[in-house]
């Protein structure tokens, strides 16, 4: 089953002056439980990909699916709510909010979406004790360390239960032991609850372990690759 189906995706800058084609009629499909890395080197285009692929920015032409959703056809307050309740998003930068506890940030989103306190409660307590940041609960993003954030950033995409989880170089900002960890945990809920992955990645660490490998130059798929 697929969850992401794309079709002949451009996204173009500058159309009416230099036309700088960031992606170029890119076509692919994701199925569910995929642990898929899109690489390619900066300004390869997998970035732009990652984020029409996400509905955070609009292709120029082609449409991209998602659980049988033509993203591109909703306005933007449907767009918001489809992504709020079927996608999860990690960054390079964390994106944390740091008024808030790293309990209060995991629980935000279902916040949003009116889940009720017990629910919330229990969600985040068992990913905080999955992703192994239990003690972290009560600190906010400035008490902890890089790992840390991103362990919560990651609990954060997942606590929704979306469709997939689109990562947009999640490992850049950390050390090679918190990059390891915070994979192998990512591969571990891929493995036993089937979460579905899509990294947009240069680590060579993200790279050997993805199941799948998608390289992106100049804005065109190079070669797509399932090990």
């Amino acid at each position: 089953m697929n969850v992401i189906e794309a079709t002949q995706l451009v996204k173009t800058y500058n159309p009416d002056t230099i036309p700088v084609h960031a992606v170029n009629n890119v076509s692919l499909d994701i199925k569910k439980g995929e642990f898929t890395a899109i690489v390619g080197p900066s300004g390869s285009g997998k970035t732009t990909l990652l984020n029409m692929i996400g509905g955070l920015d609009t292709p120029t032409e082609g449409k991209v699916i998602v659980d049988g959703v033509e993203i591109d056809n909703l306005n933007q307050s449907e767009l918001t709510d489809f992504r709020m309740h079927n996608i999860g998003f990690v960054f390079q930068s964390y994106n944390l909010i740091p008024v808030m506890t790293a309990r209060e940030n995991i629980e935000f989103i279902m916040l949003l979406q009116k889940i009720d306190k017990n629910a919330r409660e229990s969600r985040s307590e068992e990913l905080m004790e999955k992703m192994g940041i239990s003690e972290t609960s009560k600190r906010r993003p400035s008490e902890l360390s890089g790992g840390q954030q991103q362990r919560v950033a990651v609990a954060r995409a997942l606590a929704s239960k979306p469709k997939f989880i689109l990562a947009d170089e999640p490992t850049a900002n950390l050390d090679s032991q918190s990059t390891n960890s915070l994979l192998d945990i990512m591969a571990k809920m891929n493995e036993e609850e089937n979460v579905t992955f899509v990294f947009s990645t240069h680590d060579q660490r993200v790279i050997d372990k993805a199941k799948r490998v998608i390289t992106i130059v100049d804005g065109k798929v190079e070669s797509d690759e399932t090990k």
